[in-house]
């Protein structure tokens, strides 16, 4: 509606801009073109982290009706009802049920999501709440308790784990909630054919610790492994680790990221 409003407002109002400067390098459009697309007006959260109206909001405390839960999120025949916990609006993980998977895809997003480790945490090095967020089920930010505690530098938290650790360590205690604020450009495929990597942003505590950083290929443990063709859009997943990694997530919302100039609506 937001949207609609403000294009309607455009509509009846003469614009500022050119029609005789020069176009700019590689767009269709001159400098300060009169005839450019206005963006799309988007309200933001009424408080910094809050979802923004147009993103998809997959958990907002209150049930798990956006997930779904498995072994694997490329293959849904193994797909089951999610069965973490809902705890004072947060969700638990119920380790050793599975991995959550989204019930959508998405490709090129913005991604916000909060997790806390214990606070009386146990073990040591991976064994400190160990989990992740995966883009397309496939491309790792490694969530892990980093604060004080040794591990391999790309495997702690905000590491594209096994690919590249994170610029710098922005860790809050273990009992404190963290923020990641992802940006995900997805990889481009021609059949079988790699075109673009994939490349991930990603502010940790707001703290940027990836910029534009390009991935390797999809992630595993003590391997590097290439690219393999797959479809625009893919589920997101968070990783159970297992029965003693303990921890929870919240406020959890994505956008569809798209391209610039979007037809007026």
């Amino acid at each position: 509606m937001a949207a609609c409003l403000s294009v309607g407002f455009i509509a009846q109002v003469k614009r500022d801009g050119y029609t005789n400067t020069p176009f700019l390098p590689g767009q269709k459009w001159r400098v300060h073109d009169t005839e450019r697309p206005y963006p799309h007006e988007v309200t933001p959260g009424s408080v910094l982290g809050n979802a923004p109206a147009d993103a998809v909001v997959l958990f907002d405390g209150s049930d798990l009706s956006h997930w779904q839960q498995g072994d694997s999120g490329t293959d849904d025949s193994k797909i089951k009802p999610a069965k973490w916990l809902i705890k004072d609006g947060t969700m638990e993980v119920a380790g050793g049920t599975g991995s959550l998977f989204t019930r959508e895809k998405f490709g090129d997003c913005q991604l916000h999501i909060e997790w806390q480790e214990s606070r009386d945490i146990k073990g040591s090095g991976q064994g400190r709440g160990n989990s992740g967020v995966f883009l397309m089920s496939r491309y790792e930010v490694q969530v892990l308790d980093s604060y004080r505690a040794a591990t391999y530098a790309d495997g702690q938290a905000g590491a594209l784990y096994g690919q590249w650790p994170p610029l710098v360590n922005p860790i809050r205690p273990p009992g404190e909630w963290q923020t990641y604020d992802i940006i995900f450009e997805a990889p481009k495929f021609d059949g079988d054919k790699l075109v673009s990597p994939a490349y991930l942003t990603l502010f940790f505590n707001g703290v940027i610790v990836h910029n534009h950083q390009k991935l390797n290929g999809e992630t595993g443990h003590a391997v590097v492994l290439p690219y393999t063709a797959h479809g625009a859009e893919e589920r997101i997943y968070l990783q159970d680790h297992g029965p003693r990694q303990p921890l929870r997530f919240r406020n959890i919302w994505v956008r569809r990221l798209k391209p610039y100039d979007q037809p007026e609506k």
